[in-house]
């Protein structure tokens, strides 16, 4: 990633030589051993075309200074990348969830369909309600197959190692502002190599360009 920022502001660098002193400098942040898939069970998920088809979700838990628990929402659109939404809390069900789901439809609009584990927030009576009312599919990963969820699982663990185990939260406010400062920046300033050099928020832009191109070279050809 610090290699396409510094090309992004114009600089011609070789990433050989800048991950060399990265790593020298000792400027790597320490990430936790991910346990290993079997090979049997590697499958790619395949990648929407356009943003808003298929949004992941999961929680991530963290405590506060004093010992109490943070339940952070963290919500991805799998085409963008985007971190739609992190939100943390003290606690949230499935009504709560729910409530959450339509204040991002506000700015945002809704998905075709939601990817999740089989919590029992995901799975309550209120969640299937809200998904069935509003024409949302849920698509539900066979349990213990985290590789069936790869995006949102690609995105907790830079999150965890990023974001949470670089803060120590004085309180669910300050978590609150911090981890929404870390969402903008991983949107808007983070260049993903998946996304062709460009940032989740860039890579949204060009697809929504693309889109309505489309659109109007298909329109055209109706005359």
């Amino acid at each position: 990633m610090i290699c396409l920022k510094l090309r992004q502001s114009g600089m011609v660098v070789n990433h050989k030589r800048v991950d060399r002193l990265y790593a020298e400098a000792g400027l790597q942040i320490r990430r936790r051993k991910r346990k290993k898939i079997p090979v049997a069970d590697r499958h790619p998920l395949a990648r929407p075309l356009a943003a808003n088809q298929v949004w992941s979700m999961d929680f991530v838990f963290d405590r506060t200074a004093e010992g109490r628990v943070i339940k952070n929402l963290t919500v991805v659109d799998d085409a963008t990348h985007e971190a739609v939404a992190i939100v943390p809390e003290r606690a949230m069900g499935g009504l709560h969830l729910t409530r959450v789901l339509d204040q991002l439809a506000k700015t945002r609009g809704l998905p075709k369909a939601i990817r999740t584990d089989n919590g029992k927030e995901f799975c309550s009576r209120a969640m299937l309600s809200w998904a069935h009312a509003r024409g949302v599919q849920l698509f539900l990963i066979e349990p213990d197959k985290p590789n069936q969820n790869a995006y949102i699982e690609s995105f907790n663990g830079r999150f965890r190692d990023e974001c949470l185990n670089e803060h120590w939260f004085t309180s669910l406010r300050h978590a609150q502002v911090v981890i929404e400062a870390w969402r903008r920046e991983y949107n808007n300033e983070r260049p993903k190599r998946a996304l062709g050099g460009l940032t989740p928020a860039a890579y949204a832009e060009s697809l929504a360009e693309k889109s309505g191109k489309l659109s109007s070279d298909s329109k055209a050809s109706c005359y």
